[in-house]
């Protein structure tokens, strides 16, 4: 059968599939040619076998193929697209997949509007008007505070809609532009300096340290240590690559380093010759990397959301299988000519050595300090089909069934609060809850890409139920459950006395409390149910403050989005002074709040 479909491969463009024996997906791949790319596999004499100049990963895959489907394409473009779509949404075994594909912050300033204000975005849209600073891998809320205590700009977008000064102009952080107390043009020379700062956060951490200096003279040591934390924030976002080129130019580099199945990024942000962001990550894969698929994916990664801000020109520092596939593609894409270059001499030439130079002391950092590896434990034990590099972990919370609600916590080296969900269900028993959740998790796979691994906080028919709802959806996760040991009906959570007993697909395990992989799972759960009951306790304690507010007379949805919109939460809301909600909402409806609330 497989021999019969590469006899019958057209010359043209596609997307191919390989699958072994009991139909599950091995390996996603694309090619100009589908009948060139995939014949390259084998030998064809004397009889069907693999070639003989694999790596070891893919000599590996072809072992166990035994089925082979593909897709016809109509260019290159889209079988590029169409190969990582299907990666990302199936999670083939043998495939190299970079999971951290977060969008990263920039902040924005939308020169459109009267009185421009700096905001964070992750998104980028195409406005000659709309300037970008960024990307930033960590201390963008910070630099965003710090331009607002530093500066006296807009505070806060619906201080503009008011018409009228409020809080912040009356103790002095703002000049009241809404009431016009200040002259446009006053006000974007503010904001022009405020720029000076942003690009040059050398000048943004002087002024914080004046105020950090002046709070201290004053005996206000806690707004004394957070201006100081602030200051150490912004300081990590700053590059460490102090090199302005000669000529003025707009670029981007990237430069790998990788051991095994760990790889080390240094992406650096060159606009008018200057270094003005760097980011550096470290990133797994539970097969061991390539070099080709590694700069391919990463690049294709990084640059499918910043699709107004992706430079002519872009350098790395070792040449790939796919660089010029891949410049066509990106030019055809964004509608202008974009080149993927290796320098070989000069300024770019030693930029490039710079940033590998990082991206080595990045990786030996990271090894140095990860060599006792409690997932290869995991996986030789419970006989996983890999190493469970990324984790996600589910647990449901409820009060009699009112305010049900699942939660989702992800580890992946470390708990990533960033990539925590939360679910608000409608279902009521503990059993239609994990199928609501892990039902919406399955169909979030195309735009968040799904795990090595899936924890559930349950006994054998929850972890039934999870694969039963991956087959259906034609996709492999390994699956471990945990059920929480009871004493007197009531669950022990406690490390040292818990004796839980783990679930997998086929067998089950009591493990010694002392026993790591035990404990490590218990964490792993025990995080998941903290989370679940925390956003429980949230959400009704939210529904129940909105509740209480919507009874005051006069105060209706249009008026409590208002301070929403200001305050952000219930709870600042309850906890403003009567001022503060008068530069809001008005004194009437602000003093019938205010005696509600002190009542």
């Amino acid at each position: 059968m497989l021999e019969k479909t590469l006899k019958q491969l057209p010359n043209l463009p596609g997307v191919y599939k390989f699958y072994n024996d009991l139909d599950q997906l091995l390996y996603v791949g694309k090619a100009k040619i589908l009948k060139n790319r995939v014949k390259s596999y084998f030998r064809f004499t004397p009889s069907l076998s693999k070639a003989t100049n694999l790596s070891p990963r893919i000599s590996k895959m072809i072992d166990e193929v035994a089925k082979l489907e593909y897709i016809v394409s109509s260019n290159e473009y889209d079988a590029l697209i169409l190969e990582n779509s299907l990666i990302k949404e199936l999670k083939p075994k043998y495939n190299i997949l970079l999971r951290d594909d977060k969008t990263y912050p920039y902040i924005c300033l939308n020169l459109e509007e009267k009185y421009p204000r700096f905001e964070i975005t992750r998104k980028i849209v195409k406005n000659s008007k709309i300037k970008y600073f960024g990307p930033f891998a960590n201390g963008s809320r910070d630099i965003l505070e710090a331009l607002y205590l530093c500066f006296k700009l807009v505070q806060k977008k619906s201080c503009i809609q008011g018409k009228r000064t409020c809080l912040f102009f009356q103790i002095g952080k703002c000049l009241g532009p809404c009431e016009e107390k200040i002259s446009q043009q006053e006000y974007l020379n503010i904001v022009q300096e405020a720029k000076n700062a942003l690009v040059d956060r050398k000048k943004l951490i002087l002024k914080l340290n004046e105020k950090m200096q002046l709070a201290s003279s004053m005996l206000n040591f806690e707004e004394a240590a957070k201006l100081r934390d602030m200051q150490e924030s912004i300081k990590k976002s700053l590059h460490v690559i102090e090199l302005d080129l000669a000529k003025i130019e707009n670029f981007d580099l990237l430069a790998i380093e990788f051991e095994g199945n760990v790889a080390s990024f240094v992406f650096l942000f060159i606009r008018d010759g200057k270094v003005i962001s760097n980011i550096t990550k470290i990133v797994k894969n539970s097969l061991d990397f390539e070099i080709n698929e590694l700069y391919e994916k990463a690049l294709i990664q990084f640059y499918k959301t910043n699709i107004y801000n992706i430079p002519k020109a872009i350098y790395v520092a070792d040449t790939f299988e796919g660089k010029e596939e891949l410049s066509q593609y990106f030019s055809h894409k964004y509608g202008y000519k974009i080149q993927i270059n290796v320098p070989q001499k000069g300024e770019k030439l030693a930029l490039c050595n710079v940033a590998r130079e990082n991206a080595k002391e990045n990786l030996k950092n990271y090894l140095s300090n990860h060599q006792d590896d409690i997932q290869n434990e995991i996986q030789k034990f419970f006989d996983l089909a890999k190493r469970p590099i990324r984790i996600e972990i589910f647990d449901n919370s409820h009060h009699s069934g009112d305010s049900p609600i699942g939660a989702m916590v992800v580890f992946e080296d470390k708990f990533l609060k960033e990539d925590y969900r939360i679910f608000n269900l409608q279902t009521k028993d503990e059993y239609s809850q994990m199928r609501e959740v892990l039902s919406r998790r399955i169909e979030k796979f195309h735009e968040n890409v799904a795990p090595d691994l899936w924890i559930l906080d349950g006994g054998a028919t929850l972890l039934k139920l999870a694969k039963e709802l991956l087959e259906k959806a034609n996709i492999h996760i390994d699956l471990l459950a945990i059920s929480k040991e009871k004493h007197d009906a009531k669950a022990n959570r406690s490390k040292g006395k818990a004796k839980d007993i783990i679930y997998t697909k086929d067998l089950s395990y009591k493990l010694q409390t002392t026993d790591k992989k035990l404990q490590f799972i218990q964490k792993l759960r025990d995080e998941a149910h903290r989370f679940a009951i925390h956003s429980h306790r949230r959400k009704k304690s939210t529904k129940d403050l909105s509740s209480d507010l919507s009874q005051i007379p006069n105060i209706g949805p249009s008026s409590i989005k208002k301070l929403l919109s200001y305050f952000g939460t219930f709870e600042r809301i309850y906890s403003a002074s009567l001022e503060e909600l008068e530069g809001v909402i008005g004194e009437k409806k602000a003093k019938e709040i205010f005696f509600f609330v002190t009542k």
